[in-house]
Formats: C-alpha cells, sequence, structure tokens
C-alpha cells in the first residue's frame, strides 16, 4: 500500500481541489459495505476525469495493494495506446500526475480507433467482455479446498462524449457496470453537462449507488494548473 508520504509527492506538481479530494476519500474511507468500490468517472471533455482518475487511484492505493483500472477512452486512454481498450492492475501510485504512464495490461481488445462512434455495439461488447473478466477473476470466490475471494476496487474511466450517441454508450456502460461509486464532474457551461442526478437509471434515484458532482477547476488561487492536459501528438508517439 502507498504511504502518505507518496500520495503528498505524487500530487506535488498539480493541485487537486478540496472538493475533489474529499470525494476520493469518501469513496475509499466512507463505504458503507465491506466490499471494494467500484467507480466510474464521468463528464464532458475536459471536465478533469483524468486529474480525477489519477487522484482517487493514489488515494485508493493508501488502502489497497492493489487498484483495477477499466478504460474505455479509445481516443485518449490513461494507460495504453490509443485504439485500446484495457484492464490495467496496479500497485504503484504515479510519480507525477502530470505524465502518462504505459503499463501492460491485464486484459485489452485492440477497437482499431480513437472513436467509439466508427462501430457503437463492439465497443460495448470489448468493455463489456472485460469487465466481466474483471468480475470473474477478482470479484468471485475460489471454490478450492480454502476459498477466498481476490476482491480489488475497481475505476471505470469514460470518455468525454456524452451527447447523442457518446451519452447512449455512457448508460450502457453504467447501466452494465452497476457501480457503487459514480463521480460526474460539471464544467460551467451548463449545456454540455451530464443530466442533474442519476440520469441512467430509469426511475427515481434509490440511494443504492453513490451519486458525488463535483465541479470542475482550471485554475487554483495561486495560479496553478489543476487539470492534466492529455498531448493527443505525445500519446501517439507512445505507440
Amino acid at each position: 500500500m502507498a504511504s502518505s508520504s507518496e500520495l503528498e509527492n505524487s500530487s506535488s506538481n498539480i493541485y487537486i481541489p478540496e472538493e475533489w479530494s474529499n470525494a476520493a476519500d469518501s469513496i475509499a474511507y466512507d463505504s458503507i459495505t465491506s466490499l471494494p468500490p467500484i467507480t466510474l468517472i464521468c463528464g464532458a471533455k475536459n471536465c478533469g476525469k483524468t486529474t480525477f482518475s489519477r487522484h482517487l487511484l493514489n488515494v485508493l492505493l493508501q488502502r489497497y495493494r492493489k487498484v483495477a483500472y477499466l478504460d474505455t477512452d479509445v481516443g485518449q486512454p490513461e494507460f495504453s495506446p490509443p485504439g485500446f481498450l484495457s484492464l490495467t492492475i496496479v500497485d504503484k501510485v504515479t510519480p507525477d500526475l502530470t505524465i502518462p504512464c504505459l503499463k501492460t495490461p491485464e486484459r485489452c481488445h485492440y477497437f482499431g480507433d480513437v472513436s467509439s462512434k466508427r462501430d457503437p455495439s463492439v465497443y460495448l461488447n470489448y468493455i463489456f467482455a472485460i469487465y466481466d473478466y474483471y468480475q470473474k477473476e477478482y470479484c468471485m470466490f475460489d471454490e478450492g479446498e480454502n476459498p477466498t475471494r481476490a476482491d480489488l476496487p475497481l475505476i471505470v474511466n469514460t470518455p468525454g462524449w456524452v451527447k447523442g450517441v457518446g451519452y447512449d454508450l455512457l448508460v450502457d456502460i453504467l447501466k452494465y457496470v452497476s457501480p457503487t461509486h459514480v463521480v460526474k464532474i460539471s464544467i460551467s457551461a451548463a449545456n454540455k453537462n451530464l443530466p442533474a442526478g442519476a440520469f441512467w437509471l430509469d426511475g427515481e434515484y434509490d440511494g443504492t449507488v453513490n451519486l458525488i458532482e463535483i465541479n470542475s477547476a482550471f485554475q487554483d488561487s495561486f495560479n496553478r494548473s489543476v487539470l492534466v492536459q492529455k498531448d493527443a501528438r505525445l500519446l501517439r508517439d507512445y505507440e
């Protein structure tokens, strides 16, 4: 597990708003069940999903030895080259939140495009297959002589395409994964945000999922950068 000093060092080059820090801490430590959290992060493009997911990953590593990370953003993935959907098992904090870091995935599918619009059905099928693998390998009892359960918390990163078909795909992912926590990040342009509340549920919000709504932030009072900006050209250079 990561130490508090490691976490502090990993965030030294970027400012994490208090609202975001509180949200990550509540996911890691305030769970109402003994099971590790499954957290899906969503919001419009450039709202800060990458920054928050990296910070949450580091916070979770303070409590758990390993954390699973399911990346559904084929255009700007976290740990793989563009065009891949992947599940990565992480056991160390990210040393610098501002630098991309390629890792060998536990499971991956090559989608072959930087946008899910090329083939939404295949895109969803790949995500569902990877999530099923996570459930089978890390959330089910081993039925041997000494049954054990290798529970790992999961972070699900999503793309910033949240209108039209992109919105429909996000709803499908939310319904299939059924996360324990959903972090919805809003930007100042209200017309670009996701609908208010638990928008993916057919009925009224019943409290079975912990919905955390936070605001995007671009600068702190010292004019320091808040959001990790992914450079598409830099990401392609990693291929």
